[in-house]
Order: C-alpha cells, then sequence, then structure tokens
C-alpha cells in the first residue's frame, strides 16, 4: 500500500476526515474530533500511528516485531506505529479500521448510531 491508498482508506469511513495540527506533512485522521491513525505520508518507509486494544498491540507487536513497534510520540500501551510496507496490505487495513472502531467506540452513542457503528 502506498500513501494515497493509506490516505484514501482512513477518509473512506463515515465521518472521517483529515487535518495538519503538527504541519502540513503531518496527516491527522479524525472520526468524531478523535485521532485514530497519524501519519506523514511523503515519508519513507510509510508508516502509521494507530490505535489498538493493549493485549492486541503486544500480540501484533510479538507477531511482526520489525514492522510493528510501540507507538512513537504516543502512548505505547494503546498505539502501535506501524511500517505500511512491510506488511500485508490486508492486514493493514484491518489495522486502520480497527483503530477506526475503537475510537468510535468511545464517542457518545448518538454520535455512534449517527455513524452507524453501534
Amino acid at each position: 500500500m502506498r500513501a494515497a491508498g493509506l490516505r484514501a482508506l482512513c477518509l473512506s469511513f463515515p465521518a472521517a476526515g483529515e487535518e495538519f495540527p503538527f504541519g502540513p506533512e503531518t496527516s491527522v485522521f479524525k472520526v468524531g474530533g478523535k485521532m485514530f491513525a497519524l501519519a506523514a505520508l511523503e515519508a519513507w518507509p510509510l508508516t502509521v500511528n494507530l490505535k489498538c486494544d493493549p493485549e492486541d498491540a503486544l500480540r501484533l507487536r510479538a507477531a511482526h516485531p520489525e514492522a510493528v513497534v510501540p507507538g512513537w510520540h504516543m502512548n505505547k500501551r494503546h498505539w502501535n506505529t506501524v511500517t505500511v510496507s512491510a506488511l500485508p496490505e490486508r492486514l493493514v487495513r484491518e489495522l486502520v479500521e480497527d483503530s477506526y472502531d475503537l475510537v468510535v467506540a468511545g464517542l457518545p452513542r448518538a454520535e455512534r448510531l449517527r455513524l452507524d457503528r453501534p
């Protein structure tokens, strides 16, 4: 997956948006005002910070030690930094969707229902 594909994937979810609070080189993808992905889309290798269940985060780091590491500049318990090119595209898609779903799960019920993700 390339940068354009990652960006398109992140923006494909209901109510997802892209912001640049850390400067024009860092894309922050949010839903309901909460971040679910952060990536420097012009950097190589392409990496993305994704929210993750703490137990899943540890499992993923153990299974893919070169591609999944504790989140850079993030809460290491809840965030992973994923090297996109080092993983199968299908897994990257699942990890992005899981991150989005975790953030949506923390939103107020009315907002979750509006997103059609109870």
